[in-house]
Formats: C-alpha cells, structure tokens, sequence
C-alpha cells in the first residue's frame, strides 16, 4: 500500500487540528447562536434603544417586584389574556416606579393581542382613542388600560414638518414596542405570573444607576414628541433621577418646539408637573432648560421680582407638602398663584392712571389670562375658580359691618383665604391682614363682633330720588345713612 506524501498528512493534520478546536470552542462558549444572543445583549447595555428582538430577562432572585405588588384588577386582567394565547405584561411606569420603590398609581398592560381581539374577552371594556387606540377594562372601581405593542409609523403623513408625530397606530412586535417608547426606564415590561422582567433597552441598569435616558437619537426623539422635554424635566424631579448628558443637551435648542403641541396636550402635561409633589425642583428644572417660556412665557418677568419670586416658591412649597401628605390640590389654584404677580402689575398701573379699582382689576385679569392661553389652554372651568380667587382679594381688605360675615359664606372663602395667606406670607400684604382673617375664622359670634374695624370701605354716593310731586325742603325729613359699598 502507498504511503501518504509527506505534505498530504500534514494538511491532514491541520483541519483535525481546526477541527478539534472549533469543537473544543463550542464547548467552552455554546452553539454561535448562543454567541450572538451574547453580542446583541452587550449591545444592548452599550447603546440603549439599539434595535434588539430579545431581550433580557431578570428572574424573581434579580429583583423586588412581586406579584403581591399588582392590583388584583391589573392581575385578572393580564391573566385572562395568557389564558386565550395571548401575550401580556404590566408595563411603563408601573413597573418603573416598582423597582425603584415607589407604589405606583395604577396599572396598564400591553399585549400582543389587538384592540378588537381583547375587548370580547372581557364583559366590560371599551376601545377609546384616535391617534392611540387603546382599550379601557372596567374591574369594579378600577380602569386598567391595555395598549397593543406598537411599531414604528412610516409614510409621508406620519409627521409634520418638524417630525412630530401625527399618528401611532401601527402594531408590531413586543422588542419594537419597546424601541418605540420614550425612556428606558419606561421600557421594561413585567411578567406577573412568571414574576420575570423583561429588559431589551438596558433598563434595568439604569434604573440601578438612577438615569434618565431616552431611547435612541435624542434629536429625533424630541422632535417626534416634544413633549418628551417637559417628561424628562418631570420624571427627573418626581423621581430622583439625573438626566443623562446626550438626553439633556439638546433640550434648550429644541425647546421651541413646545409651541407646536396642542396647547390642550401642553396644559395636561403642566397639570402633571405642578401636581408631582416636586413643582418647586420641576420649575426651576424648566427654567434652567429654557423650557418654561413655551409655557408660562411670564414666568421670568414674575421671577425676577423678589416678592412674586417668593410668592411663587412658598405657593409651590406649600402644594408640594399637600401632595406628599395626600391633601387634595387644585390646578386652578396653582395657576392663580403662578400668574397672579403679572395681574398685580397690571392691576397697579391701571389705578395709577386713575382708573377704578374693581373694573382695572377685571380688566387686568382677563388680558393676562388671554395672553397666557395663546401658550397653555388653561380649560374654562379652571378660569373660573382662578378670576373668583383673584376677585375676592380687595374683599378681604374691608373688616368692618357684614361684610366679613358676607364673605365667610362665599363657596370660595377657603381658596381666597389660602391666597391671601400667601400674599401675606410673601410679603406682598401686611401679614396682620391674614391674621386677622385667620382669628376671624376661628372666633364665635361675639368675639367676631368684637373684632370688627371701623367703617373703612369707600362711601357711595347717595342717590336722589325723582318725585313726580313737589319737592319737600331738605329740613323735612332725615336723609339717613350712607349706604356701604361691597366689591
């Protein structure tokens, strides 16, 4: 039998050699599939909002979130749509606000499952929404919102000239979902039966790190939806956050695009910032990123004043403690607060040219209103309270005869009365002002009584009646007193 050549055995020798490595290579490090899952996840922790389709999962061991944690509406509802082969997770905030410590407020679900594919599931829900179609469950007294997983619009309509989104309707995968929301932190999606959450933007770490990141360019995200800037500025103060540097930077040159959100979107988002129980944090927070003139163009003119720049500061002070102490707030209280300064100033000049007090006071609070809502649509219920705060400002002034009783009655007393106190704590007022009113309060019938000022409102001018027959001489009757004017 021939031997071999010498140069034949050692190519032989060669591709058992690469074999026996690339053999030993796959039991140290698994299949190539395994291998690439490895590089899209470290992908995935290096550039968060790269696309990815699967994600990480982290495990009961990996975190605090239990089951126990959910509503039991929130859980029936995730369960019931696994149960018909569909899949479903308590996602967003909720689960933001979970890892992080927070009890959340409520509970929304996404699913795979479509708007007309889960609403026969249940007996009371309901498809709502246009630019989102979302279905609302009905459990008891709560309202769980499930949102299909979404992908990424396309098409020439999709945007408007400044690329913010007009429309979002279009169903995708869960990893597309993910990519499409705003943050990472929002991004994560958890599992109530398996207790497992899934991460495919690096959420997770983040939430670990205490970082506020958006997904993807930061650019185009804003761009989108610019109402993406006010979120970051909220969520950083609600929650403890830092902005990441790339997220943040771009902020005050794309700010005027906050003039080209509805003006109703802007005031729901505000509603959100005053409300968060940090507004003092969020609003110097929106100032230092330029935000704040696409909203309260007013803002710096009343800052820049020392009494309405403490005004301001305890108003929101003392709203954020009401919040953390879970007293109710109204909106149209904050805005009274907010905007009351420029309506002073305007109010001011008008008596100085010699106008009437009542009438420049009107006059003054409807142009700083119609000027505000050219940036904020402030909704008309709330313009009412806010023009009945103001209006009962100059009543507080006049301490003598009925007319304290006559306020105590009003439907607004409390209100006007915090707005005082305010005024009076600002120094804006005499603090004894608000004091008084706040030992009048207090007082029974007879230390009221004791506690009224002499006559000190404007005298009106009386009036002389016509009489059709002759006119009697002044000496024949007593004229009377002067009747007290009531603003």
């Amino acid at each position: 039998m021939r031997r071999p050549a010498a140069g034949a055995v050692a190519r032989l020798d060669r591709r058992s050699a690469r074999a026996r490595f690339g053999a030993q290579k796959h039991d140290d490090h698994g299949s190539p599939r395994d291998f690439e899952k490895l590089i899209r996840r470290f992908l995935a922790r290096l550039i968060p909002g790269r696309p990815v389709t699967s994600p990480r999962l982290f495990g009961p061991d990996a975190h605090a979130v239990r089951r126990s944690q959910i509503s039991r509406a929130a859980l029936d509802v995730t369960r019931k749509l696994q149960q018909a082969g569909f899949k479903a997770f308590i996602v967003g905030g909720a689960v933001r606000d979970l890892l992080l410590g927070f009890q959340p407020k409520d509970f929304d679900i996404a699913t795979d499952a479509t708007p007309e594919q889960v609403k026969p599931l249940f007996r009371r829900a309901f498809i709502i929404g246009r630019r989102f179609r979302l279905v609302h469950v009905l459990a008891g007294s709560d309202t769980i919102e499930v949102s299909t997983f979404r992908g990424r619009q396309a098409g020439e309509d999709a945007s408007d000239e400044h690329g913010r989104l007009l429309s979002d309707n279009v169903f995708g995968s869960q990893a597309q979902d993910a990519v499409r929301r705003d943050f990472t932190i929002n991004a994560l999606y958890f599992d109530p039966v398996a207790e497992t959450v899934w991460d495919y933007v690096g959420g997770v770490a983040d939430v670990k790190a205490k970082k506020l990141r958006l997904i993807g360019d930061p650019v185009t995200r804003y761009r989108e939806d610019p109402v993406r800037m006010l979120r970051a500025v909220r969520l950083a103060a609600k929650l403890g956050l830092r902005i990441e540097k790339k997220t943040a930077a771009p902020i005050p040159t794309l700010a005027p695009l906050i003039q080209n959100v509805p003006p109703a979107r802007l005031f729901d988002e505000m509603e959100k910032l005053l409300l968060s129980g940090h507004a003092v944090e969020s609003l110097r927070s929106l100032r230092q990123h330029g935000l704040h003139d696409g909203l309260l163009p007013l803002l710096d003119v009343i800052l820049e004043q020392p009494l309405g720049q403490r005004f301001i500061e305890l108003a929101l002070a003392n709203t954020d403690e009401r919040v953390r102490l879970g007293k109710p707030v109204t909106p149209a209280f904050l805005f009274a607060t907010l905007l009351w300064h420029e309506v002073l100033a305007s109010w001011n000049a008008a008596k100085a040219k010699g106008e009437r007090p009542i009438p420049a006071l009107f006059a003054a609070m409807d142009r700083v209103l119609e000027q505000q809502a050219a940036r904020l649509a402030i909704p008309r219920r709330f313009e009412a309270v806010i023009k009945e705060t103001w209006a009962l400002q100059p009543r507080f002034e006049q301490r003598s005869g009925q007319r304290p009783f006559r306020l105590l009655e009003h439907p607004r007393f409390r209100s006007g009365y915090d707005f005082l106190w305010l005024r009076g704590h600002s120094g804006e007022i005499p603090v004894e002002i608000a004091d008084w009113w706040e030992r009048f309060q207090r007082a029974d019938t007879a230390e009221r009584e004791a506690m009224l000022r002499p006559d000190e409102g404007p005298k009106k001018k009386r009036r002389r009646s016509r009489s059709r027959g002759r006119r009697r001489p002044a000496e024949s009757g007593n004229s009377g007193s002067p009747s007290l004017s009531e603003h």
